[in-house]
């Protein structure tokens, strides 16, 4: 049985770093990286540390650069990195976070967790005494959370907030704004919290929802929302729609490429979260995909790996942490804009010194001159 499952992890991790184009290998079970102790730098982080990144979302741009952020500041720190995606499967997710239990690593970041099986998914490894940070994920059961991990989110709120007021800003004559919706759930954390200000925008009578339209097919997102996309505007002629609203922008993309296929550019574009492939379609002559609302990917993955940096030095850290959000409209990009150089043009973009400290530059200084 345990060859078994040592076979099946070693599969699961050939998929995970193929899909998201990582290059790491797993570390021996319970070998540990050695390393001389620097000067400055608390016990907890010497001698380097082994941290699993886990994903339950697909291979988009989004992913890998959440991935990047996390790798480069872990491997700046000294640790060894290993990145695992699950691509929406919650049975394969839930079985990578145990392997990575199984297989004594020092520390994990989680991304994208259910509600209903988080905390037991995550109790074992604080049992175990493993440090974890999460990202998008309610860790919660019967009232209660579990001690000792920390929650990281975008500030939904604000990210459905600044997508929303665009939209709300193509009324005519104050009439409410006639969006087709695109979203799935309940039961995804940070689309759930976004829904809550969508139903305010409803409410105030600023928007009127004409369709909600989901994915069904997680393995291709963008191309399911295309045909769903296409289906539904043959509904709907000129004039009658005036804005598609993305909850999540893989289904955006989808969205704009059926209304580019259908000849219906009529209609406009305004969503939630961006990547390469946003900027690029938004960018376009003739786009009328007008705004996105989003947090920097890699800066995500950047300030969850010091949160757990800090938890194996033995410091304090918050059980909640919001991501500040930004808009990113049209008329801001440059013909050379991409994911890199946004913070040219976003004031604050992909920056935060949050949780840094004067012993992680240390340690960056250290493992530079390797």
């Amino acid at each position: 049985m345990k060859k078994a499952v040592s076979v099946l992890f070693t599969a699961l991790l050939a998929i995970s770093l193929a899909a998201c184009g990582a290059n790491s290998q797993p570390a021996a079970t319970g070998d540990k990286p050695s390393g001389e102790k620097i000067s400055g730098v608390p016990d907890g982080v010497q001698g380097g540390k082994r941290v699993a990144v886990v994903r339950n979302l697909p291979a988009d741009d989004h992913t890998k650069q959440f991935f990047d952020g996390a790798r480069s500041e872990g491997e700046a720190f000294g640790f060894k990195v290993d990145t695992f995606i699950a691509d929406n499967d919650d049975a394969k997710f839930q079985e990578l976070v145990a392997q990575a239990i199984q297989n004594n690593y020092d520390g994990m970041i989680v991304s994208h967790g259910k509600k209903d099986y988080s905390y037991d998914m995550l109790k074992p490894a604080i049992d175990k005494g493993m440090k974890v940070v999460s990202f998008d994920t309610v860790i919660e059961k019967d009232g209660k959370n579990l001690p000792g991990i920390t929650t990281t989110f975008q500030d939904d709120f604000k990210l459905a907030e600044l997508s929303l007021n665009e939209v709300a800003a193509l009324s005519k004559d104050g009439q409410p704004v006639r969006v087709l919706k695109l979203w799935f759930g309940p039961g995804v954390p940070p689309l759930d919290r976004r829904q809550e200000i969508y139903t305010k925008f409803e409410q105030e009578n600023k928007i009127k929802t004409l369709e909600v339209i989901g994915p069904t097919n997680f393995q291709d997102v963008q191309g399911d929302i295309s045909t769903k996309v296409s289906a539904i505007l043959a509904k709907y002629p000129p004039g009658s729609v005036d804005v598609i609203w993305g909850s999540w922008d893989e289904m955006a993309k989808g969205a704009f490429k059926a209304m580019k296929d259908n000849n219906r550019m009529d209609i406009k574009l305004i969503s939630i979260d961006v990547s390469n492939q946003d900027i690029n379609l938004i960018r376009e002559d003739g786009s009328t995909w007008l705004a996105t609302a989003a947090v920097d990917p890699r800066l995500i993955g950047t300030v969850d790996m010091r949160l757990l940096a800090k938890k194996f030095a033995g410091e304090d850290t918050p059980p909640t942490y919001d991501l500040e959000a930004r808009l990113i409209k049209r008329e801001q990009l440059k013909p050379d804009t991409n994911m890199t150089t946004l913070k040219d043009v976003i004031d604050g973009w992909g920056k935060s010194d949050a949780f840094n400290e004067k012993w992680m530059d240390d340690l960056r200084a250290h493992f530079a001159k390797k």
